[in-house]
Protein backbone atom coordinates (compact mmCIF):
# COMPACT_ATOMS: atom_id res chain seq x y z
CA UNK A 1 0.00 0.00 0.00
CA UNK A 2 3.06 2.55 0.68
CA UNK A 3 4.31 1.87 -2.96
CA UNK A 4 1.05 2.57 -4.45
CA UNK A 5 1.00 5.68 -2.65
CA UNK A 6 4.32 7.01 -3.17
CA UNK A 7 3.64 6.17 -7.25
CA UNK A 8 -0.10 8.25 -7.41
CA UNK A 9 1.55 11.17 -5.63
CA UNK A 10 4.52 11.04 -7.93
CA UNK A 11 1.70 10.17 -10.49
CA UNK A 12 -0.35 13.48 -9.83
CA UNK A 13 2.73 15.81 -9.19
CA UNK A 14 3.42 14.54 -12.93
CA UNK A 15 0.62 14.94 -14.76
CA UNK A 16 0.34 18.17 -13.49
CA UNK A 17 3.89 19.40 -14.58
CA UNK A 18 2.85 17.40 -17.79
CA UNK A 19 -0.02 19.69 -18.50
CA UNK A 20 1.62 22.86 -17.55
CA UNK A 21 4.87 22.03 -19.69
CA UNK A 22 2.88 21.13 -22.57
CA UNK A 23 0.20 24.07 -22.32
CA UNK A 24 3.35 26.72 -21.70
CA UNK A 25 4.73 25.03 -25.25
CA UNK A 26 1.61 25.61 -26.76
CA UNK A 27 1.33 29.40 -25.59
CA UNK A 28 4.55 30.28 -26.71
CA UNK A 29 5.19 28.72 -29.93
CA UNK A 30 1.98 27.58 -30.68
CA UNK A 31 -0.04 24.53 -31.85
CA UNK A 32 1.13 23.46 -35.60
CA UNK A 33 4.15 21.16 -33.62
CA UNK A 34 3.60 19.34 -30.33
CA UNK A 35 6.89 21.30 -28.91
CA UNK A 36 5.51 21.40 -25.45
CA UNK A 37 4.88 17.23 -26.02
CA UNK A 38 8.60 16.73 -27.68
CA UNK A 39 9.84 18.93 -24.71
CA UNK A 40 8.38 16.98 -22.05
CA UNK A 41 9.21 13.57 -23.93
CA UNK A 42 13.17 14.68 -23.72
CA UNK A 43 13.16 16.36 -20.72
CA UNK A 44 11.93 13.17 -19.46
CA UNK A 45 14.19 10.77 -21.42
CA UNK A 46 17.29 13.21 -19.40
CA UNK A 47 15.20 13.27 -16.04
CA UNK A 48 14.75 9.22 -15.59
CA UNK A 49 18.99 8.78 -16.48
CA UNK A 50 19.55 11.48 -13.62
CA UNK A 51 16.99 9.56 -11.52
CA UNK A 52 18.03 6.40 -12.33
CA UNK A 53 21.81 6.77 -11.50
CA UNK A 54 20.85 8.94 -8.20
CA UNK A 55 18.58 6.69 -7.14
CA UNK A 56 21.71 3.46 -7.73
CA UNK A 57 24.64 5.79 -6.85
CA UNK A 58 23.45 7.97 -4.13
CA UNK A 59 20.07 6.33 -2.63
CA UNK A 60 21.17 2.82 -2.08
CA UNK A 61 18.65 1.39 -5.12
CA UNK A 62 15.65 2.17 -3.35
CA UNK A 63 12.72 1.18 -4.49
CA UNK A 64 10.28 3.48 -2.66
CA UNK A 65 12.32 6.20 -4.38
CA UNK A 66 12.27 4.99 -7.53
CA UNK A 67 8.46 4.17 -7.38
CA UNK A 68 7.81 7.83 -6.17
CA UNK A 69 9.97 9.23 -8.92
CA UNK A 70 10.24 6.91 -11.87
CA UNK A 71 7.44 5.10 -11.64
CA UNK A 72 5.42 7.55 -10.38
CA UNK A 73 6.18 11.23 -11.79
CA UNK A 74 8.01 10.33 -14.85
CA UNK A 75 5.02 7.81 -15.56
CA UNK A 76 2.60 10.81 -15.10
CA UNK A 77 5.42 13.33 -16.66
CA UNK A 78 5.84 11.28 -19.92
CA UNK A 79 6.12 7.35 -20.73
CA UNK A 80 8.56 8.11 -23.38
CA UNK A 81 11.29 8.26 -20.40
CA UNK A 82 10.94 4.80 -19.29
CA UNK A 83 11.21 3.27 -22.88
CA UNK A 84 14.42 5.94 -23.40
CA UNK A 85 15.82 3.92 -20.10
CA UNK A 86 15.38 0.57 -21.41
CA UNK A 87 17.08 1.26 -24.80
CA UNK A 88 19.78 2.63 -23.21
CA UNK A 89 20.08 -1.00 -20.62
CA UNK A 90 19.96 -2.75 -23.94
CA UNK A 91 22.74 -0.94 -25.88
CA UNK A 92 24.61 -0.57 -22.54
CA UNK A 93 24.05 -4.29 -22.44
CA UNK A 94 25.35 -4.66 -26.31
CA UNK A 95 22.22 -6.47 -26.84
CA UNK A 96 22.04 -4.52 -29.95
CA UNK A 97 19.82 -6.28 -31.98
CA UNK A 98 17.19 -6.59 -29.36
CA UNK A 99 17.65 -2.44 -28.87
CA UNK A 100 17.50 -1.81 -32.47
CA UNK A 101 13.94 -4.36 -32.45
CA UNK A 102 12.51 -2.41 -29.48
CA UNK A 103 13.15 0.69 -30.89
CA UNK A 104 11.85 0.37 -34.22
CA UNK A 105 9.29 -2.00 -32.66
CA UNK A 106 7.86 0.54 -30.26
CA UNK A 107 7.67 3.60 -32.27
CA UNK A 108 6.08 1.51 -35.42
CA UNK A 109 3.95 -0.78 -33.85
CA UNK A 110 2.43 1.95 -31.12
CA UNK A 111 1.95 4.58 -34.18
CA UNK A 112 0.48 1.82 -36.29
CA UNK A 113 -2.02 1.19 -32.77
CA UNK A 114 -2.84 4.48 -32.37
CA UNK A 115 -3.96 4.92 -35.57
CA UNK A 116 -6.44 1.39 -35.41
CA UNK A 117 -7.72 2.54 -32.02
CA UNK A 118 -8.91 5.50 -33.65
CA UNK A 119 -9.75 4.32 -36.73
CA UNK A 120 -12.07 2.01 -34.66
CA UNK A 121 -13.58 4.23 -32.66
CA UNK A 122 -13.76 6.39 -35.95
CA UNK A 123 -15.72 3.64 -37.85
CA UNK A 124 -18.42 2.73 -35.14
CA UNK A 125 -19.19 6.63 -34.58
CA UNK A 126 -20.01 6.81 -38.18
Amino acid sequence: MRLMLLAALGGAVGSVARYLAVSTGAKLFGTAFPWGTFGVNVAGSFTIGVFMAMIIYWLGGSNEWRVLLVTGFLGGFTTFSAFSYELMQLVERQALIGAAGYAVGSVVISLLACFAGFALIKAIAA
